[in-house]
């Protein structure tokens, strides 16, 4: 497990001391990983494939082949598959929501099974209850003639059907305040928010690879975040996927996501973070760099795995800081004094980016160094701040 990110916050005044920013990191497993070593796991070995290769075909043929139900057109890992692992993932997916306790494919073919199941597990971030497949081939001498697919439930489908509720009557209460008629970014960010004011990262919580962990417990890991992204935003009718891959060295997973047709990255995990002054006290605080990145800022950190086909994402105008005013491109005091009081009023943090390095510099020398803050913000004797060269930041805590 990766060690979480610590960043040093700087007390000016007449007592000097630091703070740790700290950050959520990443978890035991990414999506894809687990889906990957439960197809393995869940795999028949070799003397049992020899066996049921034995088996009369008929008991194959007694198993129904559903009927392809389209649902997840449109859904970004589904679109970007295959025709014959559509079918498979219509199939499959068809099977998990009945509770189905095995049917057989329309392919017979292991890796188009593997990564429709895979794509599923991208497009869908609420399937609580199944944890993997078990597979079995048959064969009518050295023909094969079947492939079947057995979905590996954690509960009985009342038991599911009894967590569902309780998860639906969270959600509800969680988006109460945001509407389908809200702007993509408005969005995005309440479930940003949402997340990072009612979910704490916790390494080893239960059920944290799936959304129980964030709905009903509240403690949860990266790859309980990335499905509640992905739930909570299908909810409000937007588009994404789940990602997985690593960050520094670590498994990992992330989210991406559309907003007025361009695409973002989104991390809930490590916009979730917390302040801790010199005693040890701890405050939250969200890190709004993680919440809409382009591709060029997602690499810093994070290494998707390759198995989704991701778009470069270049796109800037639903950027945090973009959108709420704190990007700074030219030399303005009296609009970064203006910021400064207004968090100082609010007595809420706030977090400047800055275009280039010079700038930042210059408003630190002005604003820090030469005190010139309390020019804004009255009655201030002491001040917490972050200057962070990686996204040309500079974070006050008041």
């Amino acid at each position: 497990m990766m060690r979480q990110r610590k960043k040093k916050w700087r007390l000016l005044a007449v007592l000097l001391c630091a703070g740790i920013w700290l950050q959520a990191c990443t978890p035991e497993n990414s999506v894809s990983q687990i889906f990957r070593e439960r197809i393995i796991s869940g795999s028949v070995d070799e003397e049992q494939k020899k066996q049921q290769a034995q088996e009369p075909v008929a008991d194959s043929r007694q198993l129904e082949q559903p009927k392809r139900s389209q649902i997840s057109v449109g859904k970004y890992a589904y679109d970007r598959l295959g025709e014959a692992e559509q079918a498979a993932y219509d199939e499959m997916l068809a099977a998990i929501l009945r509770h189905d306790e095995k049917i057989r494919l329309s392919t017979l073919e292991l890796e188009v099974m593997q990564k429709a199941y895979t794509a599923i597990g991208e497009d869908y971030g609420g399937l609580f209850w199944v944890e993997g497949y078990v597979y079995t081939r048959y064969t009518k001498g050295d023909e094969l003639v079947s492939l079947e697919f057995a979905p590996k439930y954690t509960m009985a489908e009342e038991e599911r059907k009894r967590i569902q509720a309780q998860i639906d009557r969270t959600v509800e209460e969680w988006l109460g305040g945001i509407s389908m008629s809200d702007s993509d970014y408005d969005k995005v960010k309440y479930v940003y928010e949402l997340l990072a004011g009612n979910t704490e990262y916790l390494p080893g919580a239960e059920n944290s690879q799936n959304i129980i962990s964030v709905f009903l417990t509240r403690q949860t890991v990266c790859q309980g975040y990335a499905c509640a992204v992905q739930y909570l935003l299908g909810q409000l009718g937007m588009e994404g996927a789940i990602v997985s891959g690593s960050a520094r060295g670590e498994s990992h997973a992330w989210n991406l996501i559309r907003m007025d047709g361009a695409y973002y990255y989104l991390d809930a995990t490590w916009g979730n973070t917390e302040y801790r002054n010199g005693d040890g006290e701890g405050t939250p605080f969200i890190d709004y760099n993680y919440m809409a990145m382009t591709t060029e800022e997602m690499e810093w950190g994070h290494t998707p795995n390759g198995e989704l086909e991701l778009p470069e994402c270049t796109a800037v105008e639903n950027s945090y800081f973009v959108k709420e005013g704190k990007y700074l491109d030219a030399w303005d005091p009296d609009r970064i004094g203006g910021l400064l009081a207004e968090a100082q009023a609010n007595g809420q943090p706030v977090t400047l980016r800055f275009s280039e390095a010079a700038l930042k510099e210059q408003a630190f020398q002005y604003f820090i160094t030469e005190g010139h803050i309390a020019d804004y913000c009255g009655e201030i004797s002491e001040i917490n701040y972050m200057d962070d060269s990686d996204w040309m930041e500079i974070s006050f805590l008041f």
